[in-house]
């Protein structure tokens, strides 16, 4: 049975999916939720959610260098690495990565767009040193509204519209961006390096404070398939290939119109991944996996819209009893504190009907919250 090692900071999708193939799973994590516990048989992670102690802030105390460190005890055990998002596969050696193995140039926002924009639509993007540049580039553009953004990283974190930033946020190298106006598209591509092929697009829900997400524009789920992106999705098949990416890939676009904008893309296995397996009714890593082998699986026309959110602590909280019912995931331990803005669950529903879909998420995200409770500062029992 091969063993495979997933890296990433939330790896429980791809190591369930894993296990349901039969492999050996080996995870290095951030979160050892309840339910990846389940599905991996050796783990290593940055927490150990004991009672009463707090699950931290993921931004502060997880990057791609905490996991390859985690992951460094099982990396000669293992036949093979996966590396989700947050971990880097220029941390591992070549040969056992399934996926692409270089991809610092793609995930370089500025490289991306310098390198394609005169082939692809971009937003006008510009590479700034410090606030006072971005201020004085932002003023010759009158009738633009810009963002500022880190270089590389993923989920809109650190997203910032340019004129909410003052004098006390700093950074030494940015990208200002123009925005533009219209909806949130993310496109899953398949790619053999030479055959691709957009299996799902969808809506992506960011910003949404109604889920606790306290970032202007933090991913928070998708609404998969979204019914009228065929040309996002031969856009990203386009890009995808002129990129000779393999395996599972994402292109995040912005959709105005009959205009469709490149955002950024995503070398690697997306959030996207359990809306495709649960609308397509495929299993993912055996998509991504046949893919990098050269093949591209025979996927159906989605059968199910599928909704997933992100729940996010509104407050400090306390997890009272355990969040384990249907369609919940990322499952927390009992009486783990979870801090304001970090996350507490993933909902993923699914329907032949797309309000039937959107209702059952719904509910289930006030679940969630109903398990929840205000945890104050200052306690004994909060040793971290």
């Amino acid at each position: 049975m091969e063993r495979v090692l997933v890296v990433g900071s939330n790896t429980r999708p791809v190591a369930c999916s894993l296990k349901k193939l039969g492999f050996t799973v080996y995870a290095a994590d951030y979160f050892c939720t309840r339910d990846l516990v389940e599905c991996s048989d050796h783990r290593k992670c940055v927490l150990s959610q004991k009672p009463y102690e707090s699950c931290g802030k993921l931004t502060q105390e997880c990057d791609e260098t905490v996991l390859r460190d985690l992951a460094s005890d099982f990396v000669d055990e293992v036949d093979s690495v996966i590396c989700t998002s947050g971990a880097s596969p220029g941390n591992f050696p070549k040969k056992k990565i399934i996926g692409n193995k270089d991809t610092k140039n793609v995930e370089n926002k500025y490289k991306l767009y310098k390198k394609f924009k005169d082939e692809f639509k971009f937003p006008e993007t510009f590479l700034v040193h410090g606030p006072a540049e971005a201020h004085d580039r932002a003023l010759e553009y009158p009738d633009k509204k810009f963002l500022l953004k880190p270089l590389s990283g993923s989920g809109g974190i650190g997203i910032i519209n340019r004129e909410d930033a003052d004098s006390t946020v700093q950074f030494h190298e940015a990208i200002l961006q123009e925005i533009v106006e219209g909806e949130s598209i993310s496109a899953s591509v398949l790619s053999t390096g030479e055959e691709t092929r957009t299996i799902l697009t969808s809506k992506q829900i960011v910003g949404d404070r109604s889920l606790g997400q306290m970032e202007p524009y933090g991913y928070c789920g998708n609404i998969a398939p979204h019914m009228d992106a065929e040309k996002a999705g031969k856009i990203a098949e386009n890009l995808i290939g002129s990129l000779g990416l393999v395996g599972s890939n994402g292109v995040d676009m912005i959709q105005g119109g009959d205009e469709v904008y490149i955002v950024e893309v995503n070398p690697r296995l997306q959030g996207t991944f359990e809306c495709a397996e649960a609308s397509l009714n495929i299993n993912m890593v055996e998509a991504h996996i046949k893919a990098c082998n050269g093949e591209l699986m025979d996927l159906p026309a989605p059968g199910n819209f599928t909704v997933k959110k992100i729940v996010f602590a509104k407050e400090r909280s306390l997890i009272e009893k355990q969040l384990k019912f249907h369609d919940v995931y990322d499952i927390p331990h009992n009486n783990a504190i979870i801090e304001k803005g970090e996350p507490v669950a993933t909902v993923v529903s699914s329907n032949r009907v797309l309000e039937d879909a959107v209702y059952l998420a719904n509910r289930n995200v006030e679940m969630v919250y109903d398990y929840l409770r205000h945890y104050p500062e200052s306690t004994e029992l909060d040793t971290n």
